[in-house]
């Protein structure tokens, strides 16, 4: 088994109609996550909505999902940012709290080289004995993380273990280039299969919200060696795969939540709730994969 499992869903966080965080709706959704098929759990990820959260906010949710599920699926700390201090920092604070790793997203907008992102992730590996993974996300980001660099921070700082990769191309040259045991989960729902066929171990997935157990069985599948049958659940959630990602994640992964009975809340500014017709598209994009 990979260091944090095959499928890590990265957890929306739940808002109460003020916009203030629902912890309790939070305990209960990364329950249900883990009861449907989830292996771990990203708190403060993206899907997060990490861009909006206080420092304090995060801490009190690595907290809480730990309490709900941290005895039976992994709980890692999203604390990257595009300021080495206050990532460190926060990795420092995510630790105390009792989690089992850590999500370091590259820093965007600062745009940096290959040797500023060396030195950031260097930095966030030597602030905590937890686990780090690495996430390369250009369309969200800017930068690339290149192969090489990724490869020289997993030779130099041992608890760099793995890294959610968003570029596809990319997988083969890490794995190629990185030191045995070293991971490489898709950030991709729908890259998961063509991943895995190059050596990927599992997924952080955004989908895995609503369709956990089938993203759980194309994993299985695979790695049982039944390919025709993985292929054919890539190709029936592939819709589902799409329509999640029509507008701005994770817009539409609340209102599928929503669809499903379970209210996550609104989005903070300068997000949107997903329009009408969006969630009438995503409806029956749900009904033709069997997910309603």
């Amino acid at each position: 088994m990979p260091p944090f499992g095959r499928l890590i869903t990265a957890m929306v966080t739940p808002f109460r109609d003020d916009l203030s965080v629902d912890y309790a709706k939070a305990a209960e959704l990364a329950r249900r996550l883990v009861d449907s098929g989830s292996d771990g759990i990203v708190v403060s990820g993206t899907t997060g909505e990490t861009a909006t959260l206080t420092k304090d906010e995060k801490i009190r949710l690595f907290e809480t999902v730990l309490e709900a599920v941290g005895k039976r699926a992994f709980v890692i700390a999203g604390t990257g940012g595009n300021s080495t201090a206050a990532s460190v920092a926060l990795t420092r604070h995510a630790e105390v709290t009792g989690v089992h790793g850590i999500l370091a997203v590259v820093p965007y907008y600062n745009k940096p080289p290959q040797e500023g992102l060396y030195q950031h992730f260097a930095a966030i590996s030597q602030a905590t004995r937890l686990p780090v993974m690495l996430y390369n996300v250009p369309s969200r980001t800017v930068t690339n993380l290149e192969p090489a660099t990724t490869a020289r921070l997993a030779r130099d700082c041992s608890n760099i273990t793995s890294i959610k990769e968003c570029v596809i191309e990319q997988v083969a040259q890490v794995l190629n280039l990185a030191p045995p045991g070293f991971t490489v989960y898709s950030g991709d729902d729908s890259a998961l299969l063509p991943m895995m066929a190059q050596g990927a171990s599992g997924v952080v997935s955004v989908v895995g919200h609503v369709a956990g157990p089938q993203i759980k069985s194309m994993i299985e599948a695979y790695l049982g060696g039944q390919v025709e049958e993985a292929a054919a659940w890539h190709r029936r959630l592939t819709p589902l795969f799409k329509g999640m990602f029509a507008t701005t994640n994770p817009i539409l992964t609340k209102a599928a939540l929503e669809l499903t009975g379970f209210s996550p809340g609104g989005l903070r500014l300068p997000l949107v709730a997903a329009t009408q017709p969006e969630r009438e598209a995503l409806r029956a994009v749900m009904q033709k994969v069997g997910i309603l």
